[in-house]
């Protein structure tokens, strides 16, 4: 029987959400402050990562924290502010980040992962995308012998649980591939499976332009309120207030404040980034895209120049922006490849969803008939968007989901 639903939120994951609905038949309006895609899901890396079958843990060795200690680092930074603010989740992502905890939510995280490819590709094909989507993976580079042998090794294993792809690659064959990368490097990682995306935020649109033309309604404004009444849901809105029968939080970063509002505390914080596009210089080229490994960022050859994407800053989610990561990440980037001059007038700043289990919430309210819930993906918004569309419309039509959806509930907190 088809319902009329509300979605919150249109970056990947709620315009996913959305797209499966509409297709399924219901009546469905997606509703966002800004146009689709132009949120977190503009800024990150723009790669469908099949191979991230292990979620970010937080760093357990001593000597890893205390090289983070004085925040200069690229990979990672922080704010006191924010730290302490996030003190709890925190503590929780670090005691789940080893041993036993963390393989059992390795398992759960990859049940997503492994359907990531298969759940994209119907949505590329729907919204005509093919041009924006590559295949052919990308390289994961190393400066040091014991860096590498250890990512082999991991490699190796995800390989035999997870049907991951790869190929290692000494000096020689990585700068036959990339002949304008820094000679220094010993060799890399290429993760074969992976589709790397050359507008990330061009792909969001895509879907949302699909799932328009199938019937659904966009609607761009802010969203004030969410309450529950008899018969349903109100969406208060800048635009004014809705009426549905179900409603879909798919707000990102800010899906924690919204639920709140409602009665529910949910342990969410942010690992927020940034990035800025490059010119090369005269001769040079890109041909992958490359993640310097042991210096934490990546460099992308996109439609708008070479992005430069940063690793995390454990920040307040509104903070003002702080730019020496970016500048010290373009500081070695330079090094790394002959970038040029900057294209951007100023760098994007976005920001990670994250919870402490590392897993995303998927799956309806406890005690409130028609809230559905999908935040919280971390790093994987963009890869895991579709995945999750189709999973939780599996839910909301009351068939048995593809997943066992139980670690993904939001009553585990």
């Amino acid at each position: 029987m088809a319902r009329n639903i509300i979605v919150l939120g249109a970056g990947m994951v709620g315009v996913s959400v959305a797209w499966h609905l509409v297709r399924r038949g219901h009546d469905v309006t997606l509703v966002d402050r800004r146009e689709p895609g132009l949120e977190t899901s503009f800024g990150n890396a723009g790669i469908i990562q099949r191979e991230a079958v292990r979620p970010y843990a937080f760093p357990r060795d001593i000597g890893t924290l205390l090289r983070v200690v004085p925040n200069r680092k690229v990979d990672i930074r922080y704010r006191p502010t924010g730290m302490m603010n996030a003190a709890g989740p925190l503590l929780n992502y670090w005691l789940n980040s080893s041993g036993k905890r963390y393989e059992r939510i390795v398992t759960e995280w990859a049940s997503l992962i492994m359907r990531c490819q298969d759940a994209h590709a119907p949505m590329i094909e729907a919204a005509g995308a093919e041009a924006l989507v590559r295949q052919g993976g990308w390289l994961e580079l190393y400066r040091t012998r014991k860096a590498f042998e250890a990512c082999q090794e991991k490699a190796r294993e995800n390989h035999e649980r997870f049907g991951v792809e790869y190929e290692v690659l000494d000096a020689e064959a990585l700068h036959a591939k990339e002949p304008h990368l820094d000679k220094g490097l010993i060799g890399a990682i290429h993760w074969t499976q992976p589709w790397m995306v050359s507008d990330p935020g061009g792909l969001v649109q895509a879907y949302a332009r699909s799932f328009a033309e199938q019937g659904g309604k966009v609607m761009q404004a802010s969203v004030e309120d969410v309450l529950q009444v008899e018969g349903g849901w109100q969406v208060k809105t800048s635009e004014g207030p809705m009426e549905a029968d179900q409603v879909v939080v798919a707000l990102g970063p800010w899906a924690g404040d919204m639920l709140e509002r409602l009665g529910m505390k949910v342990p969410l914080f942010v690992k927020r980034g940034y990035h800025m596009h490059y010119s090369a210089e005269e001769g040079a080229k890109l041909n992958h895209w490359v993640m310097d490994a042991e210096k934490g960022f990546l460099l992308e050859p996109m439609r708008a120049g070479i992005r430069l994407t940063t690793g995390a800053e454990l920040a307040d989610l509104d903070s003002p922006p702080q730019y020496k990561q970016l500048a010290a990440a373009e500081k070695v980037a330079r090094k790394l490849f002959p970038l040029g001059k900057r294209r951007d007038g100023q760098p994007w700043k976005g920001a990670r969803p994250c919870l402490p289990d590392m897993k995303p919430v998927i799956g309806p309210a406890p005690d409130k008939a028609g809230l559905w819930l999908a935040f919280g993906h971390g790093h994987q918004g963009f890869t895991l968007g579709p995945a999750t569309g189709e999973l939780l419309a599996q839910m909301m039509d009351g068939e048995t989901p593809a997943v066992d959806m139980a670690p993904f509930r939001v009553d585990r907190f």
